[in-house]
C-alpha cells in the first residue's frame, strides 16, 4: 500500500512538472517552426489564435477588410506580415501595436486609400513596405518619416494625384530614389494632362506655383474669429466717424449772431 501511495506522489509531481503544451496551429492555417501560412482561406479577419512565437504570417488572398485596434494579438517575434489579395480598405491606427519587430510589411493589391501615420509608428525597424496596387492618391509625409529604417518601399500602380498635395512625398522620394523599388511604375492618374506622367520626373521648378507654408487649422480658426470681430468694429468706427463728421458739418452750418453794440 506504502509503495503504490509513493508510485502514485511520484507521478504526481512529474505531471505538475510537464510543461504545459504549447497552442495548437489555427484551424485554417498551416504551421511550422513559427511560420503560419493562412493563405487563401476565406478568411474575414485575422485568425485569433496565432501562438506568441509567430515569426511570419501569411493572410494573403483572403476577403479582410478591415484591421482593427485588437486584430493582433502581441507577437513580439514577428518579422514578416503578408497581406496581398485582401479587400482591405481601412487599418486603424492602433492595429500594429504589439509587432514592433516587424521587418517585411506587404499590403499589396488592396484598396487603401488613406493611411495614417499613427499606424507605422510602432514599426520602427521596418526594413520594407509594399503599398503598390492600391487606390492611394496621396501619402502623407508622416508616414513614410515614421519608419527610419525603410531600406525598399513600393508605391506601383496607385491613383496619384500630381498636384501640389504631393510634393512632400516627392520631396521624400526625391531624397530616398536609392529605396524606392519599380520607379518607372510610380505614374501619375490625374489631372488628366499628366495622365502616366512619371512623378519621379518632376523637378523643383514643377512645384514652384506650391504653397511652400499651407496654414495650419489653427491659422484658419483664428480667421474665422477675427474675420467676423474685425467686420463689426469697422461698422462701429464707420459709424462713430460718419456722427462726427455729421456734427462738425452742422457746427459750421449755424448762423453767425452778431453782438449789439452797447451805446
Amino acid at each position: 500500500m506504502g509503495c503504490w501511495w509513493g508510485r502514485g506522489a511520484v507521478l504526481a509531481c512529474l505531471l505538475l512538472l510537464r510543461p504545459l503544451p504549447s497552442p495548437c496551429c489555427p484551424a485554417a492555417c498551416r504551421c511550422s517552426l513559427g511560420n503560419v501560412d493562412c493563405s487563401e482561406h476565406g478568411l474575414r479577419e485575422v485568425p485569433p489564435s496565432l501562438v506568441a512565437n509567430t515569426s511570419a504570417l501569411w493572410l494573403g488572398y483572403n476577403f479582410i477588410t478591415v484591421l482593427g485596434p485588437r486584430s493582433f494579438p502581441p507577437l513580439p517575434g514577428l518579422r514578416v506580415l503578408s497581406l496581398p489579395h485582401n479587400h482591405l480598405r481601412l487599418i486603424h491606427s492602433q492595429a500594429l501595436v504589439g509587432l514592433g519587430a516587424l521587418l517585411e510589411l506587404d499590403l499589396s493589391d488592396n484598396y487603401l486609400t488613406v493611411l495614417s501615420p499613427e499606424t507605422f509608428q510602432p514599426l520602427t525597424s521596418l526594413t520594407k513596405l509594399n503599398l503598390g496596387g492600391n487606390r492611394l492618391r496621396q501619402l502623407e509625409p508622416g508616414v513614410l518619416q515614421a519608419l527610419p529604417e525603410l531600406q525598399a518601399l513600393f508605391l506601383q500602380d496607385n491613383p496619384w494625384g500630381c498636384s501640389c498635395s504631393i510634393l512632400p512625398l516627392w520631396r521624400w522620394l526625391s531624397h530616398n530614389s536609392d529605396k524606392v523599388r519599380e520607379k518607372s511604375l510610380l505614374l501619375c492618374r490625374v489631372p488628366e494632362q499628366l495622365n502616366k506622367y512619371p512623378i519621379m520626373a518632376f523637378g523643383n521648378e514643377s512645384f514652384r506655383q506650391c504653397q511652400e507654408t499651407p496654414l495650419s487649422a489653427q491659422h484658419y480658426v483664428t480667421f474665422m474669429i477675427i474675420g467676423p470681430f474685425s467686420f463689426v468694429a469697422s461698422i462701429f468706427f464707420c459709424t462713430f466717424a460718419g456722427s462726427v463728421v455729421v456734427v462738425y458739418h452742422n457746427l459750421r452750418k449755424e448762423p453767425h449772431v452778431p453782438r449789439r453794440s452797447c451805446i
